[in-house]
């Protein structure tokens, strides 16, 4: 699923947001490639989160995801470490 506006979540009722983010799913993987400040309460007790925690690097698009991790073949590691 997708959270692209946090404070639109956040206004919804509990229902809601329990329904999307169930609290016996513990193992959840966030992307955000922006900062992982925030998505700390999202991830659940053993999920992961892949962010850009540093400001200021500049290169094309391609060049900084893989830089940074944000490639099929790290998404996938990080999932598959969740999950085993």
């Amino acid at each position: 699923r997708s959270m692209p506006c946090v404070e639109s979540f956040e206004r919804q009722d509990e229902d809601y947001r329990r329904s999307v983010l169930p609290e016996a799913v513990g193992k959840r993987l966030i992307l955000e490639a922006g900062v992982s400040g925030g998505w700390h309460r999202y991830a659940g007790p053993d999920g992961k989160i892949l962010g850009i925690d540093c400001y200021g690097e500049s290169a094309p698009g391609g060049a900084l995801f893989e830089r940074f991790g944000f490639t099929l073949e790290n998404v996938l590691s990080m999932a598959e470490q969740i999950l085993s």
